[in-house]
């Protein structure tokens, strides 16, 4: 019984940190990155059964996770950098403060660029794989 507790705590424990780094990033930076990565991962699931069903190379959705993956790439840097002005503006603000308060300011504002370059690598390592099938598939025609 205390091992199922344990293991139940666990999950709970996993998600809530998750989305408790999804707030400290902030929702407006991080969920569009959220939702761009469940894309993404629906779009080389097509590109998987497309290729099964076919068998014929398509260069359509490998273009197109390369764009949303560089995209959100971009939008992550964005997020850090609008993060870091307004660390800078509060820092100017308030005159002195802890390395503590500012370790965690750069922490939080460095986020959103984590999560981004995840989902970059997430997409480029799926088109890079693809697109070696598709040359494969290529070479035997």
């Amino acid at each position: 019984m205390m091992l199922l507790f344990s293991i139940i705590q666990e999950n709970q424990t996993y998600f809530s940190v998750i989305y408790k780094r999804m707030q400290e990033g902030g929702m407006f930076f991080m969920f569009p990155i959220l939702v761009t990565l469940f894309l993404i991962f629906f779009l080389i699931l097509k590109k998987v059964l497309i290729l099964k069903k076919e068998g014929a190379p398509s260069y359509k959705y490998i273009k197109l996770i390369n764009s949303l993956g560089l995209m959100i790439l971009v939008w992550g840097i964005l997020g850090q950098l609008i993060g870091l002005v307004d660390a800078f503006d509060k820092i100017e603000m308030l005159g002195e403060i802890s390395t503590a308060r500012l370790a965690g300011g750069l922490k939080i504002s460095a986020l959103p660029t984590m999560f981004g370059s995840l989902v970059f690598v997430i997409s480029r390592a799926a088109t890079t794989i693809f697109i070696w099938i598709t040359k494969e598939v290529d070479l035997e025609k």
